[in-house]
């Protein structure tokens, strides 16, 4: 039988399809664009390449620390559908005043911002799963949302990037080029988000007796909860290796792509192939998942980053980097999908804001490891190839941590 999204599964993964738009931006242009504004500085490659490197560490350490508390707080009876508007309104500002710094520094801080709330509005997005649809659609549903947020992407990201590309043709300079990006996806990423907003109703959340315990004695209850599950616990350490090589290889790609030298137009046009690449590979993860088991996909797709990663020690022509485009864009989606609905398939289902704050401390708040483990050894080593080899241990351990969950999840 065709799998169909209902109208409510439809209006959730658009707000994939919005946000996504950002994520492209922030893979893309925002770090060449970043590149410029430290060669006007004076900075060397390898610095630039740390201080990205290290301002993606900081965003992702404050939304280890908001996290929970925001994820928390969101469970409350109402709560979930005003931060997640707050959250999208203040990044989507973020976005629009990018256009605006043009000093380095001032550049980096207003980024910051806007990656902090655009991550926060990610961890009250991924809990909305429990409402929106039932526990056997979930790694479809999940699956469409990545699918559908890769390929919606590249519609302001292609109109982005011929500005960008053409600004001299059509007589306007790089700087009016990219502030006018920046309009465009801030605008894609609230007005697709608007659908989702108007129909969203929060259907678990906390009794009345957990909301008088007040968020810190909430936060420390449920840490308690997760201790005592072992398959929550061995997936979320599992999900903070695993999950941290993926997001430093996404956020640091084009910035190493550019430190090596690479054409920064090639970069780009190999990094929209993988937005096509991982539109049917995406799809085709959600639909293998109804007759494999999400466990084995999950292995399959940890072992695949990690010969990606082993790779990209060795990359040094754009067509290495066309390679990897390409393997990221097969398994990318397939490992976020479904690690998203396993996750929510194993947790309570009126605590999954404050569940999916903390995993957020073993993904993306966690990359903080994995983007200054790559800028640190960079600097030490002067060599740019050493420090994204030192991911691919990451999904080492990330595998051996998920397999023990999956055992333990076999044997319940």
């Amino acid at each position: 039988m065709k799998f169909r999204l209902t109208s409510l599964e439809k209006k959730w993964v658009l707000y994939d399809v919005g946000n996504s738009a950002f994520t492209l931006l922030v893979s893309t242009l925002i770090p060449i664009y970043f590149n410029s504004l430290a060669e006007q500085a004076g900075m060397s490659s390898v610095n630039y390449l740390a201080y990205w490197g290290y301002a993606i560490s900081l965003s992702t350490l404050l939304v280890a620390l908001l996290g929970p508390i925001s994820g928390a707080a969101s469970d409350k009876k109402g709560r979930k559908k005003m931060l997640f508007t707050l959250s999208i309104l203040v990044g989507a500002i973020g976005c629009l005043a990018l256009g605006l710094a043009k000093q380095w520094m001032i550049f980096l801080i207003v980024f910051v911002i806007a990656k902090t709330c655009y991550s926060l509005s990610l961890i009250i997005y991924d809990s909305m799963l429990v409402d929106v649809t039932t526990e056997e659609r979930m790694d479809s549903v999940s699956s469409q949302g990545f699918a559908w947020g890769y390929i919606g992407s590249c519609i302001p990201f292609i109109i982005c990037l011929l500005l960008v590309l053409n600004a001299g043709k059509i007589g306007i300079s790089m700087g009016m080029a990219m502030m006018i990006s920046f309009v465009i996806v801030a605008a894609w990423w609230v007005g697709v988000s608007l659908p989702f907003l108007k129909v969203y109703e929060q259907k678990y959340y906390v009794t009345r007796s957990e909301e008088k315990r007040g968020l810190l004695s909430q936060l420390g209850n449920t840490l308690k909860e997760m201790a005592k599950d072992k398959r929550i616990l061995l997936f979320m350490i599992a999900f903070f290796f695993y999950i941290d090589g993926v997001y430093t290889i996404i956020d640091m790609s084009t910035a190493y792509g550019s430190a090596l030298g690479l054409d920064s137009t090639g970069l780009l046009l190999a990094l929209l192939v993988t937005q096509f690449v991982a539109f049917p590979s995406a799809i085709i993860m959600g639909r293998l998942a109804r007759k494999v088991k999400s466990e084995l996909l999950i292995t399959v797709c940890i072992i695949a980053y990690f010969c990606i990663a082993v790779f990209a020690v060795f990359m040094s022509q754009q067509i290495h980097f066309w390679i990897l485009a390409i393997g990221v864009g097969m398994f990318q989606g397939g490992i976020q999908a479904l690690s998203r609905s396993y996750f929510t398939k194993i947790i309570p289902p009126e605590k999954t804001g404050e569940y999916f704050g903390f995993l957020d401390i073993c993904g993306k708040g966690a990359s903080l490891m994995g983007t200054l483990v790559m800028s640190a050894v960079t600097q030490i080593t002067g060599r740019q190839q050493l420090g994204v080899g030192a991911i691919a241990l990451f999904f080492l351990v990330g595998l051996v941590f998920f397999r023990m969950s999956a055992a333990r999840g076999e044997q319940i």
